[in-house]
């Protein structure tokens, strides 16, 4: 078990980002642990055919099923989120001294070297260790190339649900406090006193020294929590909320009751927001232009099928109830 221990300035200092730097990084250990019966197993049926323009041998060296991570490849953003190319900068920005450290704490690290190909990866991380400048490229550009052919076809719908989760813990934060937000976050987290704890293989306790505390929702994080106590702030990255759903189908409504009454269009946006979504998002999904997409949204709005709420400067839209009883309406013929 590790600790986090609180001092009243961190309080005030936690705060939530995103990363889709770190969805690429830790769906690399959802790769290499291979779990297709549980939550990501329909984007593992399907990922693994795509990769064969990515060095793989290095980037499952770098991020192994369980055991330590390079800090270095979890970069903290400076906002609420980092698009993908300020993400990468910041791995290539790493000090070498830290990248020779970070690797080499790897190569010893007895969790994350087990398994097969031992001696292959103690060979690949003297190649890196060798000359980390070139390493740092190295990684950046194959992680590039992983995320276009593993994330980047799944980004909105993993975005909406990382937003959705962030709009949920505000409120919770709002709500109940430190202690109500805490309480709900995880099941290997939870609060005692100044001490945030969280289950893990080891042991440990971390002063957060007025540094603050952020606060990750990283969908390919699932089923395990990451906790980082490196400068410049500390981090816990956890599974957002809603996770079971990420890779659930949309119900296939344009052939229904509803598309009839709606519009095959409308009935295909309505399927989609189960989660949040923006218009970029909701396009890109559809592929309809911007302003015949809105449009629709504005026509299923003013009916109070959905609603909207600004999050930065993006509107985001959901169903709302009757908008839910709308879609789940098509699972059933029976007269209601």
């Amino acid at each position: 078990m590790i600790e986090l221990e609180f001092t009243p300035a961190d309080y005030r200092r936690i705060r939530f980002a995103f990363s889709p730097v770190a969805e690429a990084v830790t769906s690399l250990r959802a790769l290499s642990a291979g779990r297709r019966t549980g939550v990501h197993g329909p984007w593992l049926t399907t990922v693994g055919a795509r990769l064969d323009a990515v060095d793989m041998p290095l980037l499952t060296a770098l991020v192994r099923p369980a055991g330590y991570v390079p800090d270095f490849l979890l970069p903290t953003p400076e906002g609420r989120t980092d698009d993908l190319d300020t993400g990468l900068d910041r791995i290539a920005g790493t000090d070498v001294d830290v990248v020779t450290h970070e690797l080499a704490h790897l190569a010893q690290h007895e969790v994350a070297q087990r398994g097969p190909g031992v001696d292959q990866r103690a060979a690949l991380m003297r190649d890196l260790l060798a000359d980390p400048a070139r390493a740092v490229e190295r990684i950046v550009t194959e992680l590039r190339r992983y995320w276009q052919a593993a994330i980047a076809p799944h980004w909105p719908r993993v975005h909406a649900l990382l937003q959705a989760d962030l709009a949920h813990r505000l409120d919770e934060l709002a709500a109940g406090g430190v202690a109500g937000l805490f309480a709900t976050l995880h099941p290997s987290v939870a609060m005692r006193g100044d001490l945030l704890t969280v289950v893990k293989y080891y042991d440990g306790r971390a002063r957060l020294r007025e540094r603050g505390l952020l606060l990750v929702p990283c969908a390919f994080v699932w089923p395990d929590v990451l906790v980082g106590t490196a400068d410049p702030r500390p981090s816990l990255t956890y599974s957002p909320r809603g996770i079971g759903r990420l890779w659930e189908s949309a119900p296939d409504v344009t052939e229904t009751p509803l598309a009839g009454v709606v519009g095959r269009t409308r009935a295909a946006i309505l399927a989609l927001l189960e989660l949040p979504m923006s218009t970029t998002q909701l396009a890109a999904q559809l592929a309809l232009a911007a302003p015949t997409l809105n449009a629709h949204l504005k026509s299923l709005q003013g009916a109070g099928i959905l609603t909207s709420r600004r999050d930065g400067r993006a509107v985001l839209y959901r169903r709302t109830t009757l908008g839910d009883h709308l879609v789940a309406g098509q699972d059933s013929s029976a007269p209601r």
